[in-house]
Order: C-alpha cells, then sequence, then structure tokens
C-alpha cells in the first residue's frame, strides 16, 4: 500500500519575513520530512564506521574515558576522552531509528527503533556486534516538536520504514501554505511509531535508558520495558510495565525509578526489580520535562511552547522526602530548559538558546547564580566526578569545577 503525501501543520510561525513588498508574500517554515529506508536494510545495517561529521547531536552518555554522543536516528559518536582538553573522535556506530544507549561492563545496549542491539566494546577499535532483539521496544520516533510542516513523497509502508525526521527552513509562498492548511492528511500512517552493580556508564537527564544492577529499564511513551541483563551477552526480554502517558525520561536512585512525562513525574518502586510498582506521581499540568534526583528534592525542568503543552518554561523543586507525597516546594522561571543535572551543590541547567545556568542550590528556596554562559546552544548535560560534560548545538563541551563557579577547559565541534 502507498502512502499519500501528508503535509501536517501545527501552529504555523511565519518568521523572518522580509519588509521588501517583493518578499512579503513568502515566509520561512520549518519542514520535517521522514527518513525512510528499506526493512530489509534496516535488518542488516548496524556496522562500525570511521568517524564522520554529526548531523544532529542528541543524548550524551559517558563510560570509562569515552564519550558516546548520539546522532538522531543515526547511530552513535565514539569519542575518546582520555585527555578532556583535547576529547579526539574514534568512531561512528551506524544504528539507524537510535536515540539511546546504556553500557555495563564493557557491552553497549542501544535501541534501533523496536529493537535492543547489543554491542562489545571491551576493544574500543574492535567494537561487535553480538545480539539482537526485535520488537521488543516500543517506537521512540516522534514527530519533531516546533515544526510548521511534516511531509513525505509516497512509500511502500510494507517495504519500508520510517526511521526519523530530517528537519529543514524553507522559504515559501505563504498563500499556498495556508492553502493547504485545511487540506491535511491523517491516512494510516503506520510510521515506525546513578549506577548500581558492575561497571556502568551514566548517562544525562534526558535519558530513556537506565541500568540498575542486572536490569536494563528502557521507557518508551507508555511502558518500562525490563530487560534481565545478567548474562549481557544474551539479554532477557520481561513483561513490561504500563506506566503512564507521554513518558520522555528515566532516573534511578536506589530502589526508586523516576519518570519523567508531559504529564507530571512518576515514581515507580523497583526493590522487586523484575516488576516495578507504582509509589506516586507529582503533576504538573503539560509540558516537556526531564528529572534528576538529590537527597530530598527531585529537580524537574519544564520546557513550554513547540508543541510541548504549556505556555511557560520553569524549574520545578519538589519535595520527596515523603516519597508517597511529592509537593511542590517552589518554581523558577526559565527560557527553554533541556537536560540538567547535579554535582555536590552546584545545580546545571541546559536552557536552550539562552545558555548553561549553574546555580547554588544549597537553599533550594534562594537559588543563587554562580555562571551563566549566554553565547551557546544547550541541551544535555552529564556532571562527571572530575568535571562537567556538555552537549549543544553540535559541540562537545567540557568545564572544570572551581570552588564557586566553573571554567570552560574544552570544546570540539562535532561536524
Amino acid at each position: 500500500m502507498k502512502k499519500k503525501i501528508l503535509v501536517l501543520f501545527g501552529i504555523v510561525a511565519l518568521v523572518f519575513v522580509s519588509c521588501d513588498d517583493k518578499d512579503d508574500d513568502y515566509a520561512d517554515y520549518l519542514v520535517a520530512r521522514p527518513l525512510i529506508m528499506s526493512r530489509a536494510e534496516f535488518a542488516t545495517s548496524l556496522s562500525i564506521e570511521v568517524p564522520r561529521p554529526i548531523d544532529e547531536s542528541g543524548k550524551v552518555y559517558t563510560y570509562k574515558n569515552y564519550i558516546f554522543i548520539n546522532d538522531k536516528y543515526q547511530g552513535v559518536h565514539v569519542i575518546d576522552n582520555s585527555n578532556p582538553e583535547q576529547p579526539r573522535k574514534i568512531s561512528f556506530i551506524n544504528i539507524p531509528g537510535n536515540v539511546d544507549i546504556s553500557v555495563k561492563d564493557d557491552f553497549l545496549f542501544a535501541d534501533s527503533l523496536m529493537d535492543l542491539v547489543v554491542l562489545d566494546i571491551s576493544d574500543i577499535n574492535t567494537i561487535k556486534p553480538v545480539d539482537r532483539l526485535e520488537n521488543v521496544l516500543g517506537n521512540n520516533v516522534f514527530f519533531p516538536l516546533g515544526v510548521d510542516i511534516y511531509e513525505h513523497e509516497d512509500y511502500d509502508y510494507e517495504t519500508e520504514i520510517v526511521i526519523g525526521w530530517q528537519t529543514t527552513t524553507e522559504r515559501r509562498l505563504i498563500e499556498e501554505v495556508e492553502q493547504q492548511i485545511g487540506d491535511v492528511l491523517f491516512n494510516d500512517m503506520a510510521l515506525a511509531e546513578s549506577t548500581n552493580g558492575g561497571n556502568t556508564g551514566q548517562g544525562g537527564s534526558l535519558a530513556r535508558f537506565k541500568i540498575v544492577d542486572e536490569y536494563l529499564y528502557a521507557v518508551d511513551r507508555n511502558n518500562i520495558n525490563i530487560f534481565n541483563i545478567s548474562d549481557l551477552e544474551n539479554p532477557q526480554d520481561l513483561e513490561d510495565v504500563f506506566a503512564g502517558f507521554d513518558i520522555e525520561t528515566i532516573f534511578n536512585r536506589g530502589d526508586h525509578l523516576f519518570l519523567g512525562s508531559m504529564q507530571g513525574m512518576y515514581i515507580y518502586d523497583i526493590s522487586a526489580p523484575e516488576t516495578p510498582t507504582f509509589v506516586s506521581e507529582f503533576q504538573h499540568g503539560t509540558a516537556c520535562d526531564p528529572v534528576v534526583v538529590d537527597g530530598n528534592y527531585a529537580y524537574v525542568t519544564l520546557r513550554g511552547g513547540n508543541g510541548c503543552g504549556a505556555l511557560e518554561s520553569g524549574l520545578f523543586i519538589v519535595d520527596i522526602s515523603n516519597i508517597e507525597n511529592p509537593e511542590l516546594t517552589i518554581e523558577y522561571p526559565m527560557d527553554e530548559p533541556y537536560g540538567l543535572g547535579i554535582k555536590d551543590e552546584k545545580l546545571f541547567i541546559c536552557d536552550g538558546s539562552a545558555g548553561l545556568k549553574v546555580y547554588d542550590k544549597t537553599d533550594v528556596n534562594n537559588l543563587k547564580s554562580l555562571n551563566h554562559f549566554k553565547d551557546i546552544v544547550t541541551f544535555d548535560v552529564i556532571p562527571l566526578e572530575s568535571h562537567l560534560i556538555m552537549v549543544g548545538d553540535d559541540v562537545l563541551y567540557q568545564y572544570e569545577y572551581l570552588d564557586n563557579n566553573i571554567k570552560l577547559i574544552s570544546q570540539i565541534g562535532l561536524n
């Protein structure tokens, strides 16, 4: 069956319209088109390649002296970070449909659309695929947010599959775009819709994968997908647990998982690791959010606009001293926050195009600004024991901790 052309409009934003009368009929639109691959090619497409420029930087993950940076829906860039002042690109792991990874004892687990793939990275220069579990994950290829137009040409969903989206800014005739608004097609889209135990790596607050002891937890929109990885080369797919709606991130502390969703924060008990059980939730309306936890508080950034639901963005600090009854302590305004992280009393917030913000959180009711790096676009951050790692706008930044602030020690362009 062939797909018809799809044109889907959100809130159409007309930007950069020229004041010249000749250009008044045109405007710039953000256009998204799906990345399409044959199903046969997808099943055999995992490969280890030489370093290449990044297309769209996603989440960041660290393990030993290495940094892994997701190239959204395409795979993972591997960087040798044994010298943080001079990080070096090693290779690219081509994994179509990839968004997340997690590592334990030299085995890397990654999503490839609905499949879970396992790779042996004990020799970082000779990475080897060792297993692939098919159709065990929920699909995390979402419609990209903030897009004005979604469109694609015909494709055969029986033999082809959507592995992601590519976005571009295009100048179009306003009249033609407005004529199409009333003709949106929603035909069958069939779109490929803290560390514990062992030597594991560390992801940022935007992660959907989390390893706790001998289990890998991977969240999709509605479920916690659970895998027993006691045999690292042969993970066992266990029964999923329904956890809510529009789930976006996962964070672990002790016997609890903290799930960030567009509806709120869900807390699950994993003292029986194969069967997470619901404990409580904190509702905050509708917004895109990750969550990190430290002591008696959960720190939740809410990003409004661009399809996330809420109009305003902010940082919510939630008291979880009574884990069964989380309560809002205080809220701080933000611009467009994404990832966040904590190191001792420092709180780091990636506030999108507003830059990296650093606070002293000693008194949560009175956060004190320590640094604000304004001229960078920020996305995801990992506070390591020795220094801070951050990714934003296809650049890898690393910062040294100082007593009352931080200092840039290196940056490397990824494209």
